[in-house]
């Protein structure tokens, strides 16, 4: 194959894995969902550990281990800031005022 052959190949596993990110991002979604409604922590060691674990068990390479879990960290962070949104108190529109604002409305 020739580099542009390559190139459209490395394309095509992009566009998957966004898909599988992306859906891996949901779960992470439901999750924190479920992890506010149960008081549940968002960060939980055992399971980082499961995770580096699996994906560990399963690389053939060639990607070495520890870069694989360097991506692995990355994503993890990512996924458990999508809980931490999840979980955050959020706020009516309404609710925002500033300093003025409530000195002009009091």
């Amino acid at each position: 194959m020739e580099i542009a052959d390559w190139r459209n190949k490395i394309d095509e596993i992009d566009r998957r894995m966004v898909e599988l990110l992306n859906e891996r991002a949901q779960a992470a979604h439901e999750i924190g969902k479920l992890k506010r409604n149960t008081s549940m922590p968002i960060y939980e060691p055992e399971r980082e550990k499961r995770i580096f674990e699996n994906i560990l068990r399963v690389n053939r390479g060639p990607l070495p281990d520890s870069e694989l879990r360097t991506v692995y960290e990355r994503i993890i962070d990512v996924m458990r800031n999508i809980q931490k949104n999840e979980i955050a108190p959020k706020t009516e529109s309404g609710d925002k005022h500033t300093e003025c604002d409530v000195e002009v409305n009091d």
